[in-house]
């Protein structure tokens, strides 16, 4: 059974698997599914529409589900959806879809710090650090193995790839291609995520060829369709060459800290 305090609020019609811990002043409203393992911590608030997995720590006054801090949301029943493993520390905000039956999602194993803010409609991938205060704006995408440092901030609907590391207090106005870090405001490319993809296993064969991508795309003063061409001509096929490749067709005009945006 369950073991909620005496001092908490658990509405009759929310869900919650038999080793569920909620502490003292948690509220927990209708409509909210609470997997195996999880502890909602003192004052942290789970909203209608929360899908929680399993094993998950809810900090002291985050609030998960939130209603959408947008003017399009009409009141539709719309969902957050988190998956096993997560961290979600003091204070985080998650908002819920602003559309109906639509959802915000948080993946596995990622560790969400305190007073980050996470909009409607956001996708955060598997293994992701949000770091102090991040703000991330409603229809982003975050992709696994990526780290936000303190006080990022990201705007609507940009795409961050995987394995990527953005320095503190980044404002990220633009589409992030996969494995490099940026820095800096205005936002700059700041070289490769060495350092986190050895940590992931990543070759320094493949470590170079991503470097390489790279330095066609931001170094070489050229177009994002000569860089595209050298990639392909210079760089041996591996998955993370074509990934970047995807990546750029298909954000290529809307890339973050590049300069160089026409393309031939």
């Amino acid at each position: 059974m369950a073991k909620i305090s005496n001092l908490a609020f658990v509405h009759p019609g929310a869900k919650l698997a038999d080793d569920v811990v909620v502490d003292a002043f948690a509220y927990i409203d209708d409509d909210v599914v609470i997997g195996s393992g999880c502890h909602v911590r003192p004052h942290a608030s789970v909203l209608a529409g929360a899908r929680i997995g399993k094993n998950n720590e809810i900090f002291e006054g985050a609030i998960i589900s939130a209603t959408p801090q947008d003017f399009r949301w009409k009141g539709a029943r719309s969902f957050v959806e988190i998956g096993d493993n997560n961290k979600i520390r003091e204070q985080v905000i998650i908002n819920r879809s602003i559309h109906e039956n639509g959802k915000t999602v948080i993946g596995n194993n990622s560790f969400v710090m305190a007073q980050t803010h996470i909009g409607h409609d956001t996708e955060i991938g598997d293994y992701c650090v949000l770091g102090n205060s991040a703000k991330i704006a409603g229809d982003v995408k975050i992709g696994n193995y990526s780290i936000l440092s303190s006080h990022a901030l990201v705007h609507e609907k940009c795409h961050v790839g995987e394995w990527v590391l953005i320095k503190g207090g980044c404002r990220v106005n633009g589409n992030v291609p996969p494995y490099v870090v940026m820095a800096h405001n205005p936002i700059t490319y700041f070289g490769v995520n060495a350092f986190v993809l050895k940590k992931g296993k990543k070759t320094d064969e493949i470590i170079d060829d991503i470097a390489k991508c790279y330095r066609h795309l931001y170094q070489n003063n050229t177009s994002v369709f000569n860089a595209l061409r050298r990639m392909r001509e210079d760089v041996d096929p591996s998955a993370e060459r074509d990934a970047i490749i995807d990546f750029i067709e298909s954000h290529g005009m809307q890339l973050a800290a590049l300069p160089h945006v026409e393309i031939d």
